[in-house]
């Protein structure tokens, strides 16, 4: 019942969009914890998922984007006083 909810909600958005969701939701879960190194990890695991999603799935946008957060995340990661 609760798989079938989830379909009729995810057919109407493409494999782009609930990655994008997912990395929104896992941002603002990390931002309480206050550090940077974790949000730097999420932008560089993030960045990777969206970089090596098909493009047949996703519009290339999508690939741009992988691209800017991998490139945010390691400087996040480096700059955080942990």
């Amino acid at each position: 019942m609760l798989l079938q909810i989830i379909d009729s909600f995810l057919l109407n958005y493409n494999v782009g969009q609930a990655l994008l969701l997912g990395f929104v939701v896992l941002t603002l879960g990390a931002i309480p914890l206050g550090s940077r190194r974790i949000l730097g990890i999420n932008f560089v695991v993030f960045g990777l998922i969206f970089a090596l999603t098909p493009t047949d799935l996703v519009p290339v946008h999508y690939l741009f984007l992988g691209i800017t957060l991998m490139v945010i995340g390691p400087m996040l990661y480096v700059t955080a006083s942990d």
